[in-house]
């Protein structure tokens, strides 16, 4: 396995394209992404769990409620949730690309993304379907740049990997930065692959995979409306095509799983007024469960997130965390870390303080990347969440995030 170029265009089949069509009214800001397969893709999606969601998400459930599709459109700027109109308008959206495409309007995934509760025109996207149509080419990251908000860096990355003798590519594209929590969060992410896999296996591994990856990202405790992950596997790598569990099943899961944790990571450490990549690993569990839990609580507690802006070891904040987390674990037994490319410290051990160097905490603690590694010293399960720092800008940006 190793990483390639070239996003969601790495895929044989696969191209892309990002305008700028009028719904935001910064002309710089690209706002209608579309990623189309030249032909017909198995299909897999994973959507918020919040009870409020968006119209596209409605629609999309219905289009590929067979398991089948050939294109993904998506704009930004607005939601397109809790609209009067939302569901007419992500439908005629999906007419509009798809006689563009000459395709069938059932097969094609529709999202949004931006401001909830706004109307949103559909005479802009109408007039630019054209000119997005016309332009798709090998162009990942104007596809990735037109589904992004108040993010600050593309989300991009495609690897191959070998199944059965044949190479096989899969890559993806992603936004999100703010509302952003465990059981998904305000992201969009999009996936393809030219493995061959049936929809019904394809949907298997990716909800599988969300559990351990984007289900374990927080940024702020919020969870959207309109969060998606979908992938489209069009089989144009002519492996043996995968209908069951196996070796290459596994295979294709191992190559998921790598995309969906580059993607994690550059989610929430592109968090909104982000200046740090929180990674918490939990280690010495009883059970998977309790691993996640205690991480998540971490990963959520706005107390170690400000502590972690302020380069602060102040460790009790996340004995705290794991005190309401609810997970059953021994308080006399957990040791805390820090560590980051300056190195590492311990921090507490068998659930109390210890003496260490408040100088060489707080190099560690000033880089941009900070691993919280703690050890439940009870088992032998582990778990992994993402998180970022809680900082000053992040209140400015959500305080006037719709003016």
């Amino acid at each position: 396995m190793k990483i390639i170029e070239n996003g969601v265009c790495a895929a044989k089949g696969f191209s892309a394209n990002g305008i700028h069509c009028g719904i935001r009214k910064n002309k710089e800001k690209r706002d209608l992404s579309l990623i189309y397969s030249e032909v017909p893709a198995s299909a897999a999606a994973v959507y918020t769990t919040n009870l409020v969601k968006g119209a596209p998400i409605l629609v999309t459930k219905q289009n590929i409620s067979n398991g089948i599709a050939q294109a993904i459109i998506c704009n930004s700027g607005n939601a397109n949730t809790c609209n009067a109109n939302g569901v007419e308008i992500a439908q005629e959206t999906c007419k509009y690309i798809a006689s563009e495409l000459k395709i069938d309007p059932t097969d094609v995934v529709v999202a949004s993304t931006g401001v909830i509760g706004q109307p949103l025109d559909l005479t802009p996207i109408k007039n630019g379907i054209p000119e997005l149509a016309k332009g798709l080419g090998n162009k990942s990251r104007l596809a990735a740049e037109g589904i992004m908000t108040t993010d600050t860096k593309v989300k991009e990355i495609a690897i191959s990997f070998e199944i059965g003798g044949k190479e096989c590519k899969i890559g993806g594209i992603a936004k999100g930065s703010g509302m952003i929590h465990p059981d998904m969060a305000t992201m969009l992410v999009f996936i393809t692959t030219d493995c061959a896999i049936t929809p019904n296996m394809l949907q298997k591994a990716l909800s599988g995979d969300i559990k351990n990856t984007f289900n374990m990202v927080s940024v702020d405790g919020d969870t959207s409306t309109n969060d998606m992950v979908t992938i489209l596997a069009n089989g144009m790598a002519e492996n043996r095509l995968i209908e069951c569990e196996g070796e290459d099943f596994d295979a294709f899961m191992k190559a998921l799983n790598t995309v969906n944790v580059y993607l994690c990571r550059c989610i929430a450490g592109d968090g909104e007024g982000a200046t740090k990549l929180l990674e918490c690993t939990v280690s010495g569990a009883e059970s998977e469960e309790i691993a996640k839990k205690v991480a998540k609580s971490i990963i959520c507690s706005s107390l170690t997130k400000a502590a972690m802006f302020g380069a602060d070891a102040n460790w009790g904040r996340i004995l705290c965390a794991i005190g309401y987390s609810k997970a059953n674990v021994d308080i006399s037994k957990i040791d805390v870390e820090f560590s980051s490319p300056k190195g590492t410290i311990k921090v507490c051990e068998s659930g109390f303080g210890i003496p260490f160097s408040e100088e060489k905490a707080k190099e560690i603690l000033l880089q941009n990347e900070i691993n919280i590694a703690v050890s439940l010293n009870s088992g032998s399960c582990a778990a992994t969440a993402w998180g970022c720092d809680l900082t000053y800008d992040y209140v400015k940006i959500n305080g006037d995030y719709r003016t």
